[in-house]
């Protein structure tokens, strides 16, 4: 027998488990669906330092796990597992979870973004045998040893401070002569005489035999390349949308982003889309969690017309 719910969420990021807080307490029946562990790309990150009400900060895991015991509490149920397939069947969406069909009124998408990939040479070879994308996930292995951080952005420069508690030496290779991270990002980097720059730098490949042991780095301005012996490489590049499931059925900006209005609404009544996923002038936990709730009240507004109506 089909599950029916008022709403599915997809993402169990800030975004999802916000939207899942509202709805549940709004006593709408509602799931969350998560491929992971709840709280997303947030769970990973070491320190969450701007968002308010923890003026000393707050670890991501620990906020995000704060974040979904509030939900649960309230009433939201959680499912982990992928979903295969979503569509609209009249007026109801179809999920199909893990092999198992969920039927509701109202979908709410916070499927957040992932790691883009250097594209280099050696990275999908040793892609979780020395390359990796989380230094929170993965940072404690390369205790003593030396690492590379690829990126010029807050993530990278603050993952590349955070993996100075376990490695001997942080390169941090950036194709730019400045960082794009925040001004109060880049003075910390002050603090930590194991980080060396190196500016005006792309990674042209990751060598090794068995194991990551360099990584082939090549000067922009004057065309040198070099080789620079590390154990691991940590890249922080940028993100693209996890937007797949839902690429023929809502409207899309160029990179991919889902396009919403100011209710978090899509181009397909009743799909809702919230946090990094959507198009948005700025990508941090607050924004997310704004989205999730926003979404949430707009779903649950959308849900009372439909009752009405059908």
């Amino acid at each position: 027998m089909m599950d029916v719910y008022d709403i599915v969420i997809i993402g169990g990021g800030p975004a999802g488990i916000t939207a899942g807080m509202y709805a549940a307490r709004a006593a709408l029946k509602c799931i969350l669906i998560e491929r992971g562990m709840p709280g997303g790309q947030a769970a990973t990150t070491d320190q969450i330092e701007n968002y308010p009400g923890f003026p000393e900060g707050i670890g991501g895991p620990d906020l995000m796990m704060n974040m979904h015991q509030q939900a649960l509490k309230f009433g939201l149920e959680t499912k982990f597992g992928e979903v295969n397939e979503l569509k609209k069947d009249g007026q109801w969406f179809l999920a199909n979870v893990s092999g198992q069909d969920i039927k509701a009124r109202a979908v709410i998408i916070a499927t957040g973004t992932e790691s883009l990939n250097l594209g280099v040479e050696g990275e999908q070879r040793f892609r979780g045998r020395g390359v990796s994308y989380c230094a929170t996930c993965d940072g404690a292995f390369f205790k003593g040893l030396k690492v590379a951080v690829i990126g010029g952005g807050d993530a990278a420069l603050e993952e590349g401070m955070f993996l100075t508690r376990f490695a001997s030496k942080v390169y941090l290779v950036h194709r730019r002569n400045e960082f794009r991270a925040t001004k109060v990002v880049q003075e910390r980097l002050r603090e930590f005489p194991q980080i060396e720059l190196v500016l005006n730098s792309v990674v042209t490949s990751v060598l090794g035999d068995n194991k990551v042991e360099a990584i082939k780095v090549k000067n922009l301005a004057t065309g040198e390349e070099k080789a620079i012996a590390v154990d691991g490489v940590f890249v922080y590049i940028g993100k693209k949308p996890n937007s797949e499931l839902v690429k023929d059925m809502v409207q899309l900006d160029e990179r991919g982003y889902i396009i919403t209005d100011q209710n978090m609404q899509t181009s397909l009544p009743g799909l809702f889309a919230a946090g990094d996923v959507r198009v948005t002038p700025l990508r941090q936990v607050v924004t997310a969690v704004s989205d999730g709730a926003v979404a949430a009240v707009s779903a649950e507004k959308y849900i009372e017309q439909w009752k009405t109506t059908n």
